[in-house]
């Protein structure tokens, strides 16, 4: 089959154009109640963030993804180095030791992990090949993927992290799920997070000591607040109710720009960060975060057309995982703002406020710009990613 020759996908690249202004206008808005002297001191790095996002974007565009696989595990291991060292002389801010002071900026290195992951999983997964496994050759490549990812889970859980931790695995799941391992090993799995989940719901009703064992007395907070934000109003119940009622406030067309009572009054903690989304809800209401929502689902739609084309395995599997990210931590985010999940503390990818995970997230858009112009037609689907037929 020829390759054909693609230019760079202009809707793909407006859509981020668009996540730029939306993170600029809520952003703004959100860090309201923080203000100080200078009443744009977030718009402002946020606006340098997103420069040099834009310019990651285009180093790793025009950078051939295919050389990452030689590269994807000292990457992987750089990743996991810096979570150790993040773990004895990392910074600790509300109960947490997640960041490295570089000076102008504190990195986040478990952003850096999940991109870093990803790549190592798509080599690993690309070098075994295109054929079904049988479930017993299925086992060292699932031994293999599931010690990579464990490390890196374990360390960001000690930070404690437990909102990346889970997107860790959720990313590695999923990736190993549409790849060639077994149909059986897949539903062993399954059953595997089932029963995990059943467990956590059978000690919360009958045994909730038990939990202490598992959990962080903050984690459980969160639980607990998800779970009756009424009957634990404060910390995460606090936050919860909070955000819920601004969202709802908003109705249809949001209560105007800026004019968010409780964006604006300081109930909503982090509103420019984990707590965005509230603020285009009480603010922009129902039309506004539809837009937005609309946005990510066309950005997900464009990733998996430049994930069906991918010229190899290797480009299919790296779009796969960077579905798996962003998708997840959408889904986290806006259901925790809005009740249907826990809060995790896990950033709205390309819209609040930070640096390490906008320049991780504009990587990944990157590399799938690199992916599409140097795509062969339908070769996910060629290569049989998902046939069923066994070794």
């Amino acid at each position: 089959m020829k390759s054909t020759k693609h230019v760079i996908d202009y809707t793909l690249l407006f859509i981020i154009i668009c996540f730029f202004l939306y993170s600029l206008i809520a952003v703004y808005s959100g860090s309201g109640q923080y203000e100080s002297a200078d009443s744009f001191y977030f718009l402002k790095r946020q606006v340098f963030w997103y420069i040099l996002g834009f310019a990651v974007l285009a180093a790793f565009a025009l950078f051939d993804y295919d050389l990452l696989k030689r590269w994807s595990f000292y990457l992987y291991l750089f990743s996991v180095l810096l979570l150790i060292y993040v773990h004895f002389f990392g910074v600790l801010k509300n109960g947490s030791q997640r960041w490295i002071n570089l000076g102008f900026f504190e990195l986040q290195p478990s952003e850096f992990l999940k991109f870093s992951l990803v790549l190592y999983i798509a080599t690993i997964l690309n070098n075994v090949g295109s054929n079904r496994l049988s479930f017993k050759k299925s086992i060292p490549v699932i031994l293999k993927i599931g010690m990579v990812t464990l490390i890196p889970f374990v360390l960001i859980l000690l930070q404690p992290d437990l909102g990346s931790a889970i997107m860790v695995a959720m990313t590695a799941t999923t990736m190993v799920f549409v790849s060639v391992i077994s149909s059986k090993m897949v539903l062993l799995i399954l059953i595997g997070v089932v029963a995990a989940v059943c467990l956590i719901a059978v000690l919360y009703l009958i045994a909730p000591e038990l939990l202490m064992q598992i959990f962080k007395p903050h984690q459980l907070s969160r639980i607990y607040g998800w779970l009756d934000p009424e009957q634990f109003p404060s910390n995460s119940g606090y936050q919860l109710k909070q955000a819920r009622m601004g969202i709802g406030s908003g109705q249809l067309t949001g209560s105007g720009y800026n004019q968010g009572v409780q964006v604006q009054s300081g109930k909503v903690p982090e509103a420019h960060t984990d707590f965005i989304f509230a603020v285009i809800g009480e603010e922009f209401g129902f039309i506004g975060a539809s837009i937005l929502v609309f946005l990510y689902f066309f950005l997900i739609y464009r990733i998996v057309l430049a994930t069906l084309n991918a010229k190899n395995l290797f480009g299919a599997y790296i779009g796969i995982g960077i579905i798996a990210l962003i998708a997840f931590q959408v889904f986290q985010n806006i259901g925790m703002t809005i009740g249907l999940m826990p809060i995790t503390g896990l950033a709205l990818p390309y819209l609040s406020y930070g640096g390490s995970a906008l320049l991780t997230n504009m990587a990944a858009i990157g590399l799938v710009f690199s992916v599409q112009v140097r795509t062969r037609k339908n070769n996910l689907f060629d290569k049989g990613l998902f046939s069923n037929n066994s070794n």
